[in-house]
């Protein structure tokens, strides 16, 4: 459906696939919104999803690059964010994952992710998921000490007509220290889950997998409902409460 070249994504004008904010930032701490950008380069053509789709959460995390920006404000830490939407290429997965590339999400059809041959899935690779990763373990190398690696996401209230409960989730992988510590000074009456509303076994935590593990660095996938950060307050809120449960879990860690 599309007349896309299959070697070029990004045009002339769409800007670098991924960008550093407050590179400066002299916290340990490195912040990464994989899922920040609803941006479909025009070369693609929408991907042929329908208009009143395209600003659905398939093509991004909703209201998570705002409390990602907010985070890095707030802490004084990098923010590694993604340009370019995930229906494009999820840099939360790796090229090998089906996901990298999803032809649905949820019940939204993404027709130009159909049956992508072998030098369109490789030109995305290239032009959207190096970049990332590139940038993100150069970051990671600027540090003066190790930094703990956060990631943010938001989450859909409703999924398949279920309703989610949970208003805030703490994900990990194979290192579970920072997502226990930050439970463990989470504020009363918010309703906040170890690995919900997803877990490793979703495949969700590729980022840390891949940046984080291997160096040894403390982390966790932080999820928040998008409803709660659909707007300014919101924002100021989940930023407040985040800031507070990562501040206090690190300084725990630290005295251990």
């Amino acid at each position: 459906m599309s007349t896309q070249n299959h070697h070029t994504i990004l045009g002339p004008n769409d800007g670098p696939a991924a960008e550093v904010v407050n590179p400066q930032g002299t916290a340990p701490i490195c912040l990464v919104c994989e899922h920040a950008s609803a941006f479909i380069p025009s070369n693609l053509a929408d991907l042929g999803v329908a208009p009143e789709h395209r600003y659905s959460h398939a093509a991004w995390d909703i209201g998570g690059l705002d409390l990602a920006k907010a985070l890095s404000k707030t802490l004084d830490a990098p923010l590694v964010a993604s340009r370019i939407s995930r229906l494009v290429f999820d840099c939360n997965r790796p090229p090998s994952a089906p996901g990298a590339f999803p032809e649905r999400s949820e019940v939204i059809d993404v027709p130009g992710n159909v049956d992508l041959d072998d030098a369109a899935r490789a030109a995305r690779v290239t032009e959207v998921y190096d970049p990332f990763r590139t940038l993100l373990k150069t970051t990671l190398d600027g540090f003066s000490t190790p930094p703990a690696l956060v990631t943010i996401h938001t989450f859909t209230p409703v999924w398949f007509g279920q309703p989610r409960d949970v208003e805030l989730g703490l994900l990990h992988d194979s290192d579970d220290r920072l997502a226990r510590a930050m439970m463990a000074n989470r504020p009363d009456g918010l309703d906040a889950q170890l690995n919900a509303p997803y877990s490793v076994t979703d495949g969700v935590t590729h980022t840390l997998r891949e940046h984080a593990i291997p160096r040894g660095l403390q982390n966790v996938m932080i999820e928040v409902r998008n409803d709660l950060v659909s707007d300014a307050a919101g924002v100021a809120r989940f930023t407040d409460i985040l800031s507070t449960m990562l501040t206090k879990a690190l300084a725990t860690q630290e005295a251990l």
